[in-house]
């Protein structure tokens, strides 16, 4: 096999990840969205999007957004890097919410605002991955959560402070839990999830491809966040088949095919590094 240039940038993760190897899998689509359910529970984290922003005009723009945000993070240049997290931390200090019960004025910059997006965002990745059948050990798991102190920085996070392993995030989401609750912004993102408003040429393919997408992504979420939205979700056996299923059926797509979707990140690492950094399962196990 070829090997990685040497003098090019490997960015802020490199070939030799977790993270590298993990965020090529198509499952990642499905940890998105479930994703944007759990840091919707959240009240003071879902008022900074829905009072900030018209996600329902714009939700693929900021699915995008967010797509883009990761991969340039992951496959990039550390320069690249960088920067997109600069322009994430400028647009969090132009930004508040009001709490409408209180009228409490808050920056959507607090340090745990900021934390439970991080820490909801990363474990789903996680979650959906490993459940799915991609082939991620504990150990993997806690090298991927570590290595995630990274992207945590670039929001503008202390990285000592964010959970670097299992045991930590687990803890962290006990410690949060009774914070959170399905009020009416996280029905409405609910709703969206569920019925996003698409052109009429693609009613059909929302019907059939979309909403199995959405039920799945909500399906896999843990069983407090179905007692809070107020919806059950099927037996977790049956769950995880489906996921399995679903991942497999992903997987099956040739990845060179899957990758030439804009904006195509992993295709210019490659380019920038040569074929060795190719993201791949089997490299986990060096």
């Amino acid at each position: 096999m070829a090997a990685t240039r040497s003098n090019a940038d490997p960015g802020l993760f490199g070939p030799d990840s977790v993270t590298w190897q993990a965020h090529g899998d198509p499952m990642m689509w499905i940890a998105g969205i479930r994703a944007l359910y759990l840091q919707a529970l959240h009240p003071r984290a879902v008022r900074g999007v829905t009072q900030n922003s018209d996600f329902r005009r714009d939700a693929w723009g900021r699915l995008m957004r967010t797509a883009g945000f990761v991969g340039t993070t992951t496959y990039g240049t550390t320069e690249a890097a960088e920067r997109a997290g600069a322009r994430v931390r400028k647009i969090h200090t132009l930004l508040g919410a009001t709490d409408p019960g209180t009228g409490e004025r808050y920056g959507v910059d607090e340090p745990a605002l900021l934390m439970w997006v991080h820490c909801a965002e990363i474990g789903s990745y996680l979650h959906v991955l490993r459940r799915s059948g991609y082939p991620l050990t504990d150990a993997h798991a806690d090298r991927y959560l570590a290595e995630h102190r990274h992207s945590a920085r670039l929001v503008g996070l202390d990285p000592d402070a964010v959970p670097a392993d299992r045991s930590e995030l687990a803890a962290y989401f006990d410690r949060v839990r009774p914070e959170l609750a399905a009020g009416a912004e996280a029905h409405e993102v609910d709703d969206f999830l569920r019925n996003p408003p698409v052109p009429p040429l693609l009613v059909p393919a929302r019907a059939l491809l979309w909403r199995r997408v959405a039920h799945l992504a909500y399906d896999s979420l843990p069983p407090y966040a179905h007692e809070l939205y107020g919806r059950p979700a099927p037996p977790p056996a049956t769950v995880t088949r489906r996921l399995r299923a679903t991942g497999t059926l992903l997987r099956a797509i040739p990845a060179r095919l899957r990758w030439q979707l804009p904006p195509r990140h992993i295709l210019s690492a490659m380019a920038r590094l040569g074929p060795a950094a190719r993201p791949a399962p089997y490299k986990l196990g060096r």
